[in-house]
């Protein structure tokens, strides 16, 4: 079992007040984000453990007051503690999870809001900002726009896309500075606005060597502490100052681990031979010790993004191939895992079976290595169905007592306390307009009850109410009657069943196959596979 740093008591909303802190705002930061302690990493038997029982028994006779009314009391709460709180932006937890389970980058949704959404419902998933340009962040001076994020959001990764050495160094500084736990190189996506016009991700796989000198540069820039001298209003004396108000020394902070998300492979560049050299020639030229990869190979012409998230089959036996061949990196699964319990089983999964005969077993002694796929990321699933997937994380792939929330009720008054908070934080413009809006601070919510009864009935009754309302808060005042009482209340479920006919109950048994090997000439689009759509 994995013990996390901390679990928190549900006897009423309040107790999610630790992870919303006071009302974050864009606005409120003056200094930038920050270094903290060393990370260590958890250990313990199982990446699953058994789930305690109902939250609702383990609440007991507590009194329950309303959920408006304890939501007020949140935001109270959270003011009166301004003050203290912002004296530690960024900080990093002392302990952050393993990755396990996290949330794939998705432009255009892993937002702040999205993040601030999930973190109520998980403490321990690991969650990936969209991906940020390199150029962005060095030619943008308002670096809060796209790096800044509340203090709960940890463990958080930053999602970089580039393919210059020297600008993604540059840029890897002043991500550090903000107190990101981990800095992704993306390796993996297909869209034209990434591959095509900036020659940077997915095809980035085609040349390795680049690969590693972007991530050496990145390690080496990061270690050498935040920069001396920043751009704007984020300069990197903020910084300073912030990380010695706090204790904070250069050698007790550390600096964000690199890690890489690629695909199995890229147009005809899709042999195992190529995957295994990509992983080899990154992993001995860089510290990069960790890859998250898309168990799909990719075209970058004649599919569009969302038919190279469906089209190309998955081959899960190839992350295990790479295990075999590297046993001292850790290898985490995306694509084609869309729920929870597929999330579960491909961990609790035993491929020792389909392990080569003439290849020595994984070292049983070392535990971060006891898995063979280490962790998973789920995409698209996590955004549209965010409770489904999240909700009971922290117990059943985190094995912590407890799961944050104990209904999506809670959840939303909590995320309403925050979002009202947000509109117009960044701007109010001449015509009135405020940056975020309401329906900007809306967007994450509405896969809450995504294939619930009247769920869309409930997403068209916030549209009209949008067109009327000034907070979140009123909104859902007004919206939530649509929806029956026992959805609302419902809490987490339990569970590992894995759904008939989902890509990963079909890949399973294929496990037991011989897995690929250099030299062996298997291919990544050679065997027809599920296509489930996946981020």
């Amino acid at each position: 079992m994995y013990h996390v740093a901390s679990r928190c008591s549900l006897t009423s909303l309040t107790s999610l007040t630790s992870l919303i802190r006071p009302p974050f705002s864009f606005r409120h930061m003056q200094q930038p984000m920050q270094h903290a302690n060393l990370h260590r990493e958890c250990s313990g038997d199982s990446p699953r453990s058994k789930r305690v029982k109902s939250l609702g028994e383990d609440a007991g006779d507590n009194d329950r007051a309303g959920d408006r009314e304890t939501a007020g009391s949140v935001q109270r709460t959270m003011t009166a503690t301004s003050a203290s709180a912002s004296a530690r932006p960024g900080r990093r937890p002392e302990a952050p999870p393993p990755q396990l389970l996290s949330v794939a980058p998705m432009m255009d949704y892993t937002d702040v809001h999205y993040r601030q959404l999930a973190r109520l419902m998980s403490r321990n998933t690991w969650l990936y900002t969209e991906m940020v340009v390199d150029q962005t962040i060095l030619h943008n001076p308002d670096h809060d726009r796209f790096l800044a994020f509340p203090p709960e959001q940890h463990p958080i990764s930053c999602q970089l896309g580039g393919s210059n050495p020297e600008t993604l160094a540059k840029a890897a500084r002043i991500v550090a500075r903000y107190g990101y736990d981990e800095i992704n190189l993306n390796c993996g996506c297909p869209s034209d606005r990434v591959a095509g016009a900036g020659c940077f991700g997915a095809a980035m796989m085609l040349t390795p060597e680049l690969v590693a000198a972007c991530c050496k540069a990145m390690e080496d820039a990061v270690a050498e502490g935040p920069i001396e001298n920043g751009n704007g209003a984020n300069g990197a004396n903020g910084a300073n100052v912030a990380n010695r108000a706090n204790g904070a020394s250069a050698s007790s902070c550390r600096p964000p681990e690199i890690t890489v998300k690629c695909r199995i492979g890229v147009d005809d560049e899709d042999s195992y031979d190529a995957m295994h050299r990509f992983v080899s020639v990154v992993s001995e030229n860089s510290g990069v010790r960790h890859f998250i990869i898309h168990a799909r190979k990719c075209l970058l012409n004649g599919l569009s993004p969302h038919q190279n998230r469906t089209v190309p089959p998955l081959r899960y036996e190839w992350l295990l191939a790479l295990k075999r061949d590297f046993p001292h990196l850790k290898f985490s699964l995306n694509g084609g895992v869309l729920t929870l319990d597929e999330a579960v089983a491909s961990m609790e999964a035993d491929p020792r079976g389909a392990r080569n005969d003439s290849v020595a077993p994984t070292n049983d002694n070392d535990d971060e290595n006891l898995r063979d796929i280490y962790g998973v990321m789920i995409g698209r699933a996590a955004y549209n169905q965010p409770w489904h997937v999240l909700s009971a994380a922290d117990t059943d792939v985190f094995g912590a007592e407890t799961n944050p929330a104990r209904n999506r009720k809670e959840v939303l008054y909590a995320y309403a306390s925050y979002a009202d908070a947000q509109i117009g934080s960044q701007c109010v413009k001449p015509d009135g307009h405020k940056v975020p809006s309401l329906r900007v601070v809306t967007k994450p919510i509405l896969g809450m009850f995504s294939n619930e009864p009247r769920g869309k009935k409930w997403r068209a009754a916030i549209d009209r109410e949008l067109r009327v309302c000034e907070t979140l808060t009123e909104v859902l005042d007004k919206t939530l009657g649509v929806l029956p009482e026992d959805v609302l209340m419902r809490e987490p479920q339990a569970g590992a069943v894995v759904r008939e006919g989902s890509a990963w109950g079909r890949l399973v048994p294929s496990l037991g196959r011989t897995l690929p090997a250099v030299g062996s000439g298997d291919a990544a689009g050679t065997v027809p596979g599920a296509g489930n759509a996946d981020g």
